[in-house]
């Protein structure tokens, strides 16, 4: 059984027992977080939600919270002496589903 949530903004496909990296969610780690915009369930028996699925949820453990490598943002304007240097690390959650209801 798969289903297709909205976290962050973005649609993920999960399995039960997949390790995922998503935005970060709000949780230590060893917590359970429960993921209520469920877009699609599939498997033996398929339900599509308009926009999401009424009763189903999907429940995973918080493994750890981190930030990404470090992006460089570098602006440049020609000829007008303008130049800009800015890195950035994306906050991320890794979560391990644990179960899917549908």
């Amino acid at each position: 059984m798969y289903a297709i949530i909205e976290t962050g903004g973005k649609q993920i496909k999960v399995q039960e027992g997949q390790e995922i990296y998503v935005e970060k969610v709000n949780g230590e780690a060893g917590e359970t977080v429960t993921f209520d915009k469920v877009l699609f369930v599939g498997g033996d028996d398929t339900k599509v939600g308009a926009p999401f699925v009424d009763g189903a949820s999907v429940t995973a453990k918080v493994e750890k919270q981190g930030r990404q490598k470090k992006l460089t943002v570098f602006k440049y304007k020609p000829k007008k002496n303008y130049k800009r240097k800015q890195g950035h690390r994306q906050p991320y959650t890794k979560l391990v589903v644990e179960s899917i209801k549908a």
